[in-house]
């Protein structure tokens, strides 16, 4: 190790090393991972870590034990690279020798003399599984909670020998799914399926996991037990990897880097040697560390795991109320779906109400299927089910709602309704009662204006599907008080969302910049360009889905209400296209068809005009127009700083971790200087150094 690879700040995860007498009598090493704190804070490896790993193995092997075995602390097995530290890394030698740190002392495992296991006792990611994978033998624990290598999610490769070792192990197609298709799709594997697929060799449940992981290995050592594993077929190799470039080209066009480098990777782990291989991963991880990709990807990833669990502006949680019933008021879809969500999440009692029975009863029975569902798929047993369907209930009198301490409102996104609900709500629920709306553009204020306790109305902007996304916009209207804001963080974090404080501005964050940038695209077709043109313009920037698949998830409707909405508060940047309108009245699902392709019925209804654009000035119009509407949001105050739009757009909108949400792209094209005059983040946050 060098001193240039030294992370000041590094949380060290100490290899400890002890000999423990097996059933034979003969000795065994087991070298047991632990930086000091629970699971909460998960092993990594810095430099200090491997070097505490080297020495630990080398003490072992000089011991000459009847096997060697690597564990974790309780729960955690490790979480792989310390990416902490990698901000620190400013030249490309440093990253360089940090691959090949890593790749020497895991290396060890595979060459040792000594027979070694792996005992994957919890949580193993990234270079926590490819030390595993270095191993002659794995065992896995049944309750071991994430298995994965997500490195190209986060703008990086599985450096550590994953990438060769793993589908020489498991086969080609299991390697693409786990190195590719996983992390992309923000997928782990579970421990049942890590045993299926070969990667491990025996798995136990978790009250005696380390004994007999030890008995296990002991047997294998003896000869008492033999581990078979099938031939990996080299003949579909190539195939299966034309496959997946395909798909990545399809859906990504290109433009995430450490895809593209992790398929090189697997077709060379098909023939070529494993120090080949390596020399080859350690190339490939210092390019992109030293790249724009991989450090808008760790800004996200930091966005994500810490700011997202400490809200900039939120109060302190003690203020917070207890919520102990949930009313809702509304039957329909998302209405139903936020039950199931409420019921699940915080167990208790949540009544639905309607207009009338039909409406209530189909409303309860969607969540009672839900829960069925969940049963068949063995995600929730029988009693639990009951119990969740026991908290559900429907009534067409909001009468139900005197003793609730959370009323939230899911109907339709008109304003005079909406202040008709609360001012029948208000006449029944206490007066501590927190009334929340779910609603996706209009103002929070005006609706609490008329109300006699105006202070506990609250924004909970969900986004669809309910139980999927992970991103709650809370918005704090004129006179939101700290107890109702306080109750909305702690509901939020109950229902494990990410929530980000907003200010009651209309359509908020992501609905606003989404319609902003559907915007120019309608206006586009409005204007004459082709859809298919208009659609695949912004393929460059790899975005989870075009234009036209965006406006078809969202709805038409719902896009063409919040258009309206935007363009009576801001009339001069965001239009209302005349086509899209036509859509919504025709009862189309959009511009294209089910396979992406301009519906003939749609195309017969627009009505165009002469000057199209290229898909170039597309894509610095929409841009440009993010660009402007990001600097307005923040001199409004709509966030506190640009971090939140960046996560609000990373967890709502789906916006991808290459980019680092839209703030660091748009600094890293020169787009934010030229049209607001200056970044939004500081040089270095989010992009390389001297990038």
């Amino acid at each position: 190790m060098t001193a240039a690879l030294s992370f000041p700040d590094e949380v060290v995860t100490k290899a400890l090393l002890r000999f423990v007498t097996l059933p034979s009598r003969e000795r065994a090493a087991l070298i047991t991972l632990d930086n000091g704190f629970d699971h909460t804070k998960p092993n990594s490896f810095g430099p200090g870590g491997l070097a505490s790993l080297e020495a630990a193995i080398d003490e072992a092997v000089a011991a000459n034990p009847k096997f060697i075995a690597l564990t974790g602390k309780p729960y955690i097995f490790c979480v792989g690279a310390d990416i902490t530290g990698m901000p620190l890394l400013t030249e490309r030698a440093q990253a360089l020798e940090l691959g090949r740190y890593g790749h020497r002392v895991f290396r060890k495992f595979k060459d040792s003399p000594v027979p070694t296991f792996a005992f994957v006792n919890g949580a193993a990611m990234g270079g926590g599984l490819e030390v595993a994978l270095h191993c002659h033998y794995r065992t896995v624990s049944s309750g071991a909670a994430a298995l994965a290598l997500p490195e190209v999610a986060i703008g990086l490769v599985p450096g550590w020998g994953g990438t060769q070792l793993l589908p020489n192990l498991i086969g080609i197609a299991g390697a693409a799914q786990v190195i590719l298709q996983n992390p992309l799709t923000q997928k782990q594997l579970r421990p049942a399926q890590a045993h299926e697929m070969g990667l491990a060799d025996a798995i136990f449940e978790p009250a005696d996991y380390l004994e007999r992981s030890l008995a296990w290995a002991e047997g294998v050592v003896d000869g008492s037990i033999t581990v078979t594993r099938p031939e990996v077929d080299r003949d579909m190799w190539d195939g299966v990897l034309y496959f997946a470039k395909h798909q990545l080209d399809e859906r990504l066009h290109g433009a995430v880097h450490s895809a593209n480098r992790a398929l090189e990777l697997l077709a060379l782990a098909k023939d070529a040697d494993f120090s080949v291989g390596t020399a080859a991963e350690d190339d490939a991880l210092a390019d992109l560390i030293m790249g724009d990709q991989a450090r808008a990807s760790l800004y996200a990833f930091d966005l994500v795991q810490r700011r997202a669990k400490r809200p900039a502006g939120a109060p302190d949680r003690s203020l917070a109320r207890d919520v102990t019933k949930v009313g809702i008021v509304g039957a329909g879809l998302m209405a139903s779906q936020l039950a199931l969500l409420f019921v699940r999440r915080l167990e208790v009692p949540v009544v639905l109400t309607d207009l009338d029975q039909a409406r209530v009863d189909k409303g309860v029975g969607y969540v009672h299927a839900e829960i069925e569902k969940l049963v068949g798929k063995g995600r929730l047993d029988a009693g639990r089910a009951a119990k969740y369907k026991g908290l559900i209930s429907g009534s067409v009198d909001k009468a139900a709602f005197a003793d609730a301490d959370l009323v939230l409102e899911a109907v339709f996104e008109d304003l005079k309704v909406k202040k008709q609900v609360w001012a029948e709500v208000e006449a029944i629920v206490r007066d501590d009662c927190v009334l929340a709306t779910n609603t996706s553009s209009l103002s929070v204020s005006e609706m609490a204006a008329d109300l006699a306790h105006p202070e506990r109305v609250v924004g909970l902007h969900f986004f669809n599907p309910v139980a999927m996304m992970p991103l709650l916009e809370i918005v704090r209207a004129d006179r939101t008080d700290d107890a109702t804001l306080a109750t909305a963080f702690a509901v939020g974090k109950a229902l494990k969302k990410s929530s980000v404080l907003v200010k009651d501005a209309p359509a908020f964050v992501v609905n606003r910049l989404l319609t902003r940038f559907l915007g120019v695209v309608t206006a586009a077709v409005d204007n004459g360009t082709p859809i298919e043109v208009a659609d695949s313009a912004l393929d460059p920037l790899g975005l989870p889905m075009r234009p036209m698949a965006l406006l078809t998830m969202v709805g038409p409707a719902v896009a063409h209400h919040v258009a309206e909405t935007l363009h009576h508060a801001f009339p001069d940047r965001f239009g209302v296209s005349a086509n899209l309108g036509r859509v919504v009245e025709a009862g189309k699902r959009g511009f294209t068809d089910r396979d992406g392709n301009p519906d003939p019925e749609v195309l017969a209804l627009l009505e165009v005009g002469s000057t199209p654009s290229t898909a170039e000035q597309l894509r610095t119009e929409a841009t440009e127009a993010l660009a402007r509407e990001i600097r307005l949001m923040l001199d409004e105050g709509v966030v506190a700083d640009a971090r939140d739009i960046d996560l609000c757009m990373i967890l709502g909108a789906g916006w991808p971790f290459h980019l680092g949400g839209v703030s660091p792209y748009l600094d890293r094209e020169g787009i934010s200087e030229k049209v607001t005059g200056a970044r939004f983040l500081a040089e270095g946050v989010a992009n390389a150094p001297n990038g």
